[in-house]
């Protein structure tokens, strides 16, 4: 087990980090060597061979410039340098840098406002698919009283960053970073993810302040608060993730929960990731009775105990309208897996009384909300423990009639219809060859909302926290 840097431990310099002039020269020499690129991270083109030798020792003067700001990462610094030096020498081939990416560690400094430089050939989710170099300065959001929820909810791997300067490939709606995602000769066991908390919440807050205006939403006082305050929004964000995260790994679970290599039909990613949010928000629900009884009847609550209740109640809010706000609408309708999550929750609400439309105008029965909300999260946990004993394909099948239980699927439906038996007795790439890419499309209310707010949505894509 890795051990967090304690902040005393390490000083850092990084005054101005991003004016820098090493920074400013490593960015502009990493863009410029992605012009050279061939989409598997290689340069092709032998007669580019000068332009990019040229362009790999800016990249690791101006990294061994730098190095002295980040005595924490300096052994990953050092294993970066060699990384670049040897594939510039094998002639710019498929990029390898495991080396480097083994000696990157920031699990081990979980650390308020440290900052790392990060720089590797990737490809970046939702974002390039391009195994381009890309670098970027990050700082870790590691408040006290999220340094304390993690004795609880323990999590080891969880890094939770925010976004300083970067090259084009975070310049999109990618807002994570994932050690899978690095050019390497063979896959490690991974001991770290990291997120963009700060992208995470100035995107929540701009579409969620907009959405409810068209919505004319009347925001609980404590949901608005949000909205205006981005440091807020952020460790919102940083506690709604720590539990979403580590309960993949958690629970009655039919399947390897991260289906890295699996192929399945797009909604039981949906009913995944849907399961870790309402997981976030059921135990969220559980620490804001338990800190408020404490508050009520024991000794009051220290300042990371007071900070956790409030933002136990925020996660609440978050889940919910990021959900029907964001995910719902965003992105295509190929398979859309975190946009069905958010129709069915809606659609769950709304069926169960808690959630309504009524003269173009949306409310919540705040008091209702967590059981309905809650309950959902139980519907799929009672899927998973059942498919336990299931077939692989008899568990996509109850997943579907779970999902249509409040969905309405697409009118052209096979599955809708009933499978034929030919596929029923066949092979699994079968029932996953018969999902439309949009088997559950926009309901009347989201196709409407989806038209005022496809300028909001579009808004955010590169954005960061200062983005105001």
């Amino acid at each position: 087990m890795t051990q967090d840097t304690r902040a005393e431990d390490v000083t850092v310099d990084d005054t101005a980090l991003e004016l820098t002039a090493a920074w400013l020269a490593l960015k502009e020499a990493t863009i410029a060597l992605q012009g050279l690129q061939a989409k598997d991270g290689s340069v092709a083109d032998a007669a580019d061979h000068a332009a990019a030798h040229e362009l790999v020792a800016t990249i690791t003067r101006s990294i061994d410039e730098l190095r002295p700001r980040f005595p924490h990462d300096d052994a990953y610094l050092a294993a970066s340098v060699v990384d670049f030096e040897r594939w510039a020498s094998a002639d710019f081939g498929i990029p390898d840098f495991l080396d480097s990416l083994l000696a990157f560690q920031p699990q081990q400094h979980r650390v308020d406002g440290i900052r790392h430089l990060v720089i590797f050939p990737m490809y970046t989710q939702n974002g390039s698919s391009n195994r381009f170099v890309e670098a970027l300065l990050v700082q870790a959001i590691w408040p006290e009283f999220i340094a304390r929820l993690e004795t609880e909810y323990t999590n080891r791997l969880f890094v939770s960053l925010r976004l300083i300067d970067f090259t084009p490939g975070y310049d999109t709606n990618s807002a994570v970073l994932f050690p899978e995602t690095v050019a390497m000769r063979e896959i490690p066991p991974f001991t770290w993810g990291a997120i963009f908390q700060d992208r995470e919440a100035a995107r929540y807050r701009r579409v969620v302040r907009a959405a409810s205006e068209i919505t004319k939403l009347d925001l609980p006082e404590a949901a608005a608060r949000m909205l205006d305050d981005q440091a807020l929004a952020e460790k919102t964000f940083v506690m709604w993730d720590l539990i979403h995260d580590r309960t993949h790994m958690r629970g009655d679970l039919p399947f390897d929960p991260f289906m890295i290599k699996q192929r399945m039909p797009y909604f039981l990613y949906s009913l995944e990731e849907l399961r870790c949010d309402l997981t976030a928000f059921r135990e969220c629900v559980a620490i804001t009775a338990r800190l408020r009884a404490r508050a009520e009847s024991g000794p009051e609550l220290d300042a990371a105990e007071a900070e956790m209740l409030e933002h136990a109640v925020l996660v609440q809010y978050a889940v919910i309208f990021d959900r029907i706000f964001r995910f719902a609408i965003t992105g295509s309708r190929v398979r859309n897996y975190d946009g069905l999550g958010g129709q069915l929750l809606f659609a769950w609400l709304h069926q169960r009384g808690v959630l309504h439309w009524t003269d173009t105008a949306l409310a919540f029965d705040w008091e209702s909300v967590p059981a309905a909300v809650v309950a959902l999260g139980d519907a799929i946990d009672e899927l998973y423990w059942r498919s336990i004993d299931r077939p692989k394909t008899a568990h996509w099948l109850a997943a579907y009639d779970l999902v249509r239980g409040t969905l309405t699927p697409n009118p052209a439906s096979l599955w809708a219809r009933g499978l034929p038996d030919d596929v029923l007795a066949g092979l699994p790439k079968g029932y996953t060859d018969a999902v439309m890419d949009d088997e559950f499309p926009l309901s009347m209310f989201f196709e409407a909302l989806e038209k005022k707010m496809r300028p909001v949505i579009e808004s955010t894509v590169g954005i960061r926290g200062d983005d105001d």
